[in-house]
């Protein structure tokens, strides 16, 4: 049997994820389907999901051992520079897809499977390390700013807990948007990168200059008092993440008083990963990238992702 360095989940751990983490060997990727084909992999990055994964969250032990990574850049089988998008169908989940590293073995390897049509052209001018934080974190910040918070209609916006992938790249497309941005953060030094930004870099719970439009929640519990207290009338709360909480206290007289839309989401469409692709070449938007780290040192970046010391993403280079 052909095998292929990967880094996996062998166990899990909720108080120490990294001590389930493994780094070796493991089995060439198989197809399920005849339509799908295997990409060699050129550049990955980490997402939180990856470090919920080790601690046993959305992963059964009857999928162990499993490779982790969503997004992937590499090579397909005619030799094009392909940006993988990471959501499969999948008939078996009660959602009816999932991402990569859930049922389907994941990017953190030297080779991937996925199905051909989940292979997007990368466009000229973006490079494998750029590309590669895009299909997770950077598609959902680009969905909840366009599809859900429809942005263009907007000229303010707040985003909540800056500093991690989908809030920083939050963050950098609605600066690029032309809007006004708003980012919280406990940290000085995460606030002082947000204003390199274009952002106005506020500490958590601080009162805004101005209600806002549109509001990014990946925090939770402990930011979305805030959020409602600084939505302007008829405004998009839009959610996609609770890291501090998923139980807020929502004051409902705010929500109909204020016609305020919450709307929840989850990742994105290859479409419109196709128009992020698009947007960040067209108005050369390059990813806020915390640390670009050898395949062969992965388990110093998944240490630095548990840190929580990140600002932007980790990429992984498989070339290095």
């Amino acid at each position: 049997m052909r095998t292929m360095r990967a880094a996996f989940a062998s166990s899990f751990d909720a108080d120490n994820p990294l001590s389930a983490l493994t780094v070796g060997e493991r089995p060439e990727p198989t197809h399920p389907e005849d339509d799908w084909v295997t990409v060699r992999v050129r550049a990955s990055s980490l997402n939180h999901h990856d470090l919920w994964s080790l601690r046993g969250v959305g992963l059964g032990a009857d999928r162990l051992p499993m490779i982790l990574g969503c997004d992937a850049v590499g090579i397909d089988p005619d030799g094009n520079d392909v940006v993988v998008y990471p959501l499969v169908a999948d008939p078996g989940d009660p959602r009816g897809m999932s991402i990569l590293s859930e049922n389907f073995q994941g990017t953190l390897a030297e080779r991937v499977a996925v199905p051909r049509m989940n292979l997007l052209p990368l466009p000229g001018g973006v490079s494998a390390t750029d590309a590669a934080c895009l299909p997770t974190a950077w598609l959902t910040a680009w969905r909840m700013l366009t599809t859900k918070g429809r942005v263009e209609d907007a000229e303010s916006v707040l985003v909540q807990g800056a500093g991690g992938g989908v809030a920083t790249a939050a963050v950098a497309l609605a600066v690029a948007f032309g809007k006004r941005v708003y980012a919280t953060s406990r940290d000085p030094g995460k606030r002082e990168r947000i204003t390199e930004l274009g952002a106005t870099a506020l500490e958590p719970g601080a009162r805004l200059p101005e209600r806002v439009d549109v509001v990014v929640e990946t925090v939770g519990a402990a930011t979305f008092d805030h959020s409602l207290k600084s939505a302007a009338p008829m405004a998009r709360i839009v959610v996609c993440g609770a890291t501090a909480g998923h139980e807020p206290k929502v004051n409902l007289r705010r929500v109909f008083a204020m016609q305020l839309e919450i709307l929840g989401t989850s990742m994105g469409t290859p479409g419109e990963l196709t128009e992020l692709l698009a947007f960040c070449a067209e108005h050369d938007v390059r990813p806020v990238v915390d640390s670009v780290v050898p395949f062969s040192r992965v388990e110093d970046a998944f240490a630095r992702l548990h840190s929580g010391d990140v600002f932007g993403k980790i990429v992984i280079d498989h070339t290095a």
